[in-house]
C-alpha cells in the first residue's frame, strides 16, 4: 500500500481509504472482518460521517462498539469524519452551533477523544464563514479535532472559507470513477467549442486547484457509473471499457476493481480513493491496485474507453 505525507497534517495516509457508510446493520463479527481485512491491506485511514446510518451517528456507533480500540490502538487509524448535512428536509447547516454539536456526537459514537480530520460534507448556500471559522478555531484549541477540510466543494466556495479559517483546508473530497471524471476531462476538452465535455462545471479547474493548494482529493464512488446509478464493473452498458479493464486485470493479475483504483492512483495529484464496499474480499482487491504502475497508453485507453474526447 502506497502512503505518502499529506500536505498540512503529520498523517502518512494511504491512496486508498475505508469508507464506513454502510456497516449501521452489520454485525460486530462482519465490520471487525472489514476493518481487519483492510488492516491487512495496508489501508489505515477510515472514513465516516454524522449522516451514514438509519439515524444520526449510528455507523460512527456501530464502528466503535465492533472495535472496541484500545487508545494505543487509535493512535495507530486515521479517522475523518464529516458534518453539515441535515436529514430533516434536507438542507445545511455550517453554524458554528450545528458544528460543534455535530463534533461532540461524533466523538462520543466513535469512543474517542479526537478526530483526526473533519470534513465539511456539502456546500452550504447560507454558510457564513465567520461561523465555522468560530467553530474551527474552538474544536482546534480544545485538540478534539486536528485538521480540517471539506467534501464537494468548487475553489470559491474554499477560497471563500480559506479567507476566514486560521487552519488549512488538507481535503475535498469528490465523487470520481474512470466514468464520472468531468474535473479531468473537461481540461482535455479545453478549447473545444460544442462539445458538453469541454464545459466548466467545477468553478475553474477543481483538481488544479487541489494540487495548487497542496489540498489532498479524496475519490468517492470510484466504481460508480454516474451519480448514484450503479457501478461501472461488469455492467453491459460499458462493454468496450469491461474489455480493457478486464484485458489490463489479467496483465497486472489482479482483479478489475484494481484496475478502476488504479486509475485514479496513477494520477500524480496522488488523490485517495475511498472504497465504500462492504465486502471484504471487494476490499482486497481494490487496495491491490495502490501501486500498479499503469502507463499512459493505458491511463488514456481506459479514459478512452469510458467514452470520453482525446483530441
Amino acid at each position: 500500500m502506497k502512503h505518502v505525507a499529506m500536505p498540512h497534517t503529520d498523517i502518512s495516509a494511504p491512496n486508498v481509504v475505508l469508507g464506513l457508510m454502510r456497516i449501521a446493520e452489520k454485525s460486530d463479527d462482519e465490520i471487525r472482518t472489514l476493518v481487519r481485512t483492510a488492516r491487512e491491506a495496508g489501508i489505515d485511514f477510515l472514513d465516516h460521517a454524522d449522516i451514514y446510518g438509519d439515524e444520526l451517528h449510528r455507523c460512527e456507533e456501530r464502528f466503535a462498539q465492533a472495535l472496541q480500540l484500545s487508545p494505543s490502538e487509535r493512535e495507530q487509524v486515521t479517522i475523518q469524519t464529516k458534518a453539515g448535512i441535515v436529514p430533516d428536509g434536507p438542507y445545511f447547516d455550517y453554524s458554528y452551533e450545528h458544528l460543534i454539536e455535530s463534533v461532540e456526537g461524533s466523538l462520543k459514537a466513535l469512543q474517542t477523544d479526537h478526530i483526526d480530520i473533519l470534513l465539511l460534507h456539502r456546500p452550504d448556500a447560507l454558510v457564513e464563514p465567520e461561523e465555522v471559522a468560530r467553530a474551527f478555531d474552538e474544536l482546534h484549541a480544545s485538540g478534539k479535532v486536528r485538521h480540517f477540510g471539506v467534501s464537494n466543494h468548487t475553489p470559491r466556495q474554499i477560497d471563500l472559507l480559506a479567507k476566514h479559517l486560521n487552519q488549512p483546508i488538507v481535503a475535498n473530497q469528490l465523487q470520481l470513477s474512470i466514468t464520472h471524471s468531468t474535473f479531468i476531462a473537461q481540461g482535455i476538452a479545453a478549447n473545444m467549442q460544442g462539445t458538453d465535455q469541454a464545459i466548466v462545471r467545477d468553478g475553474g479547474g477543481i483538481l488544479d486547484y487541489c494540487r495548487l493548494h497542496d489540498i489532498t482529493v479524496q475519490a468517492w464512488s470510484p466504481f460508480q457509473a454516474k451519480f448514484f446509478d450503479g457501478v461501472f464493473l461488469g455492467h453491459p452498458d460499458y462493454a468496450e471499457l469491461n474489455q480493457v479493464i478486464d484485458r489490463l486485470a489479467a496483465k497486472y493479475e489482479v482483479a478489475p476493481e484494481a484496475i478502476a483504483t488504479a486509475w485514479i492512483t496513477r494520477h500524480p495529484a496522488q488523490m485517495q480513493v475511498v472504497l465504500g464496499t462492504t465486502t471484504p474480499q471487494r476490499v482486497s482487491d481494490a487496495a491491490a491496485g495502490s501501486e500498479i504502475p499503469l502507463t499512459r497508453p493505458e491511463w488514456y485507453e481506459l479514459f478512452r474507453a469510458a467514452g470520453w474526447i482525446v483530441p
